[in-house]
């Protein structure tokens, strides 16, 4: 069975989530695509919340959200008990957000990387597990309740 993955954006992302969908159905994952459905422009906490929610309540296993910077979609979604969403805007990033932090979302920043990068931090952010041990105590002091 192919992980759920939820994706959002806005439209500064909007390019980069139509590309993103197209890589994850070829890697046979299962996409449940949050919006928007065009570049026009939309605020990101429309979409943000509700790709956290889906995770919160496990409809979808992790996240992808895409904007501009990729920290109004972070901030959003850190609102969110039990989400760690992470920036990522180099590979070696996403690697460490996922086995040191447990993140379940990533951020990804359009207007600072290229789009093939963009791919390259979804794959390696979906594919990195997380390692646990001296890392789980302080995940576990992450959040508020």
């Amino acid at each position: 069975m192919s992980k759920k993955i939820a994706i959002g954006s806005d439209h500064a992302g909007f390019e980069y989530k139509s590309a993103l969908i197209e890589l994850l159905n070829e890697l046979n994952y299962t996409v449940q695509d949050f919006g928007p459905n065009t570049a026009d422009s939309v605020d990101y906490p429309d979409f943000a919340h509700p790709v956290a929610s889906s995770i919160e309540n496990k409809e979808n296993e992790l996240g992808i959200l895409i904007c501009g910077s990729a920290n109004g979609v972070a901030i959003t979604a850190n609102k969110h008990q039990g989400i760690r969403a992470a920036i990522c805007w180099l590979d070696e990033i996403a690697a460490l957000a996922r086995q040191h932090n447990d993140a379940n979302i990533v951020c990804i920043p359009a207007r600072f990387v290229d789009i093939d990068l963009a791919k390259q931090i979804t794959k390696t952010f979906l594919t990195t597990d997380f390692e646990g041990g001296r890392h789980a105590n302080r995940v576990n002091k992450i959040s508020c309740s």
